[in-house]
């Protein structure tokens, strides 16, 4: 799905994200095929690039799943990575203060969009 000034890039209905989960979707960035980790907070959603600031891999353990920890936060399958939920902060791990890269999405008539 890539982006088009006039029409907004549909990702997901909402209804098919899970309240504090995350869901996996794919979004053309700046010319390529990225994989893409939202995350719904109530009527809020949350994106970011499935990509490790560590070590450039994957954060899902499996294709589109996700460890999040007791206390909240999303974790890195592959080295242990953890970061929060409000802005993508590394808080432990092996790239701890760093971020995952944002994506901007917005929720529109249901949908999760791009922008």
């Amino acid at each position: 799905m890539s982006a088009n000034a006039s029409t907004p890039v549909e990702l997901v209905p909402l209804d098919a994200l899970p309240d504090q989960g995350f869901h996996a979707a794919e979004a053309v960035i700046d010319g390529d095929a990225e994989p893409l980790i939202l995350y719904r907070d109530g009527g809020q959603v949350r994106a970011w690039l499935n990509v490790c600031p560590h070590a450039g891999r994957n954060l899902d353990w499996a294709p589109g799943q996700f460890l999040k920890s007791g206390d909240g936060h999303l974790v890195c399958a592959v080295h242990g990575a953890a970061f929060e939920l409000q802005g993508g902060c590394c808080v432990a791990g092996p790239c701890k203060g760093d971020a995952l890269r944002a994506v901007p999405v917005r929720v529109e008539d249901g949908m999760v969009v791009l922008g």
